[in-house]
């Protein structure tokens, strides 16, 4: 199916389509299918894994932005991949202390009322002064408790993962194996640490030096290090 095909079935879709939501859908099972396979022997039965990742790729087709410019790909696998997560957090199998999934639900909601006033979806900062916390114990959070929204998320210094590690078509490459998640949870945790809050939570070197408790310096060092090895992972 042509970009062109696919997103004029989105259009439809999030139109009211019911026919072409199933399509879509339909023409995507092995995408969702390469994501489940992640979770296998978690404890969910797998057709249960299944509809569940259904679930968050309806949630994609609902919620993607036809005019942004994106792959619908790179916005459907972190969405299909939340929904699986989300429902083994909450079902228990990922253990989160309860102070954290407390503070989770409030940012939730914090961040819905912000963004229908807002019309956007809220930066940390403005997160941090409704909630009271700080941007650092949000980021911390949200790693957390859930996933990575973006290969386009920006670094307070105006980089994006895709641009800076140098991909080419990242979509049809990391899709197919859910090759980016799978290199980045295959660093060394600091160094996995350090790419997430930089790269995802758009964090400044600074901020996250004070989560990981390590200077600025050696967060340079962490994350040219992450950086080279995902370049290796995703040349491979």
């Amino acid at each position: 199916m042509s970009s062109n095909e696919l997103f004029a079935l989105l259009d439809r879709a999030q139109n009211g389509d019911e026919g072409a939501c199933q399509q879509v859908l339909s023409e995507n099972a092995g995408l969702i299918w390469s994501i489940v396979k992640r979770y296998y022997g978690c404890g969910v039965e797998v057709d249960d894994l299944y509809q569940l990742g259904c679930i968050g790729f309806i949630k994609a087709v609902k919620g993607f932005d036809l005019t942004y410019g994106t792959q619908f790909s790179t916005y459907a696998v972190p969405k299909i991949s939340g929904e699986i997560r989300r429902f083994l957090r909450d079902d228990g199998s990922i253990k989160v202390g309860r102070s954290i999934r407390e503070k989770a639900q409030s940012l939730w909601s914090a961040r819905e009322r912000l963004r229908n006033h807002l019309g956007r979806d809220p930066r940390l900062s403005e997160l941090a002064e409704e909630t009271g916390i700080s941007v650092e114990e949000i980021a911390s959070i949200e790693i957390a408790t859930g996933t990575p929204e973006s290969l386009q998320q920006e670094t307070a210094d105006g980089m994006t993962l895709e641009s800076t590690i140098g991909t080419d078509g990242p979509e049809e490459n990391m899709v197919e194996k859910i090759a980016l998640r799978e290199a980045i949870d295959s660093l060394p945790q600091r160094e996995k640490m350090t790419i997430l809050l930089r790269f995802f939570k758009g964090l400044t070197q600074e901020q996250t030096a004070k989560i990981l408790k390590v200077s600025q310096v050696q967060v340079s060092r962490l994350e040219r290090k992450g950086l080279a090895k995902l370049r290796e992972i995703l040349a491979e």
